[in-house]
């Protein structure tokens, strides 16, 4: 039977990485739903008008909203469907843009109701990437306390001695 730790990573990686291709699906085409498509293109528009920086290295508002839309459902497709390592690649990636968003709506002036989702998924990313982090570490840790312990039976064997 699976540990719960690794049911809470599962699940985590399912449940974000199908949220994350929506969102990003919804930033790259109108075919899910016109209106929230509309809504992010105004929305890039203004982190756009906010950082002249972006059009003077060529970064336009719809090729910044492509690019975060296809990392959302790349890192997405891989937080869903591949094993293994590339899913902590692909939360770190996503954690990385969360916090992009976060200072886009900050930069902007945002009320909090239109960046929540983005604090909220950026919580659970982290509270993701932390939980398959803490698994890797503890079979290292039980080691060492078996070590430890054969060790301070030695000592206690000499001492008696």
């Amino acid at each position: 039977m699976a540990s719960p730790r690794t049911i809470t990573i599962v699940a985590l990686s399912f449940a974000l990485g199908l949220f994350f291709v929506f969102m990003g699906t919804i930033k790259l085409t109108p075919r899910l739903s016109k209106d929230a498509y509309s809504e992010m293109k105004r929305a890039y528009k203004s982190y756009a008008k906010a950082l002249p920086g972006l059009k003077k290295i060529g970064i336009s508002s719809v090729l910044l909203r492509k690019i975060i839309g296809s990392l959302e459902v790349g890192c997405g497709v891989v937080l869903t469907l591949v094993p293994g390592k590339p899913k902590d690649v692909a939360n770190f990636l996503l954690l990385l843009v969360m916090l992009a968003v976060l200072f886009f709506h900050q930069l902007v002036g945002d009320p909090l109701k239109r960046y929540a989702h983005a604090l909220v998924f950026g919580i659970l990313l982290t509270c993701r990437l932390l939980i398959a982090r803490q698994s890797e570490d503890r079979p290292e840790r039980e080691d060492s306390r078996e070590e430890q312990y054969l060790n301070d039976q030695e000592r206690n064997k000499v001492k008696q001695s």
